[in-house]
């Protein structure tokens, strides 16, 4: 298993008060499933995650995926960073205040310079798909 992996299989269960990513600890997730290339969160909805309608906003809903998939490249333990060169999110339903919600980011293609992900935004039963995103990460360099 490798190291990020171990990391994210530590962290099963509680909340991301620890990330190393200053926007998953403002989302703060808890991580409810960690394999290599898959990660599940959920994410209770907070007034400041909403739009002036009370729902979730939809930019907070990009956010989420595009964290998640973040995570779940880094999940894979290569030695590169990633950055995201597109994201496409589709919005089918809504979530207010209050409310829990699961996101299951996973890779769909992992390349060498590119990885294609998805991510799928569920009600807490999953019933209900909420939104759903698509996004390709590019390999950069890592800078100190």
């Amino acid at each position: 298993m490798n190291k990020s992996l171990e990391f994210f299989k530590s962290r099963l269960g509680k909340d991301s008060t620890g990330s190393i990513s200053p926007l998953m600890r403002w989302l703060n997730p808890t991580l409810l499933k960690a394999e290599e290339g898959l990660l599940e969160f959920s994410y209770v909805i907070r007034e400041e995650m909403t739009n002036p309608m009370g729902i979730l906003h939809g930019g907070t809903t990009a956010a989420i995926i595009d964290d998640a998939v973040g995570a779940t490249v880094f999940s894979l333990g290569k030695s590169s960073w990633y950055t995201t060169v597109n994201l496409a999110v589709d919005y089918f339903a809504s979530a207010k205040a209050g409310e829990t919600i699961i996101a299951v980011a996973s890779i769909t293609k992992n390349g060498k310079q590119i990885i294609n992900t998805s991510c799928e935004i569920w009600n807490a039963d999953r019933s209900r798909m909420l939104a759903k995103g698509h996004s390709n990460l590019i390999r950069v360099e890592k800078r100190e």
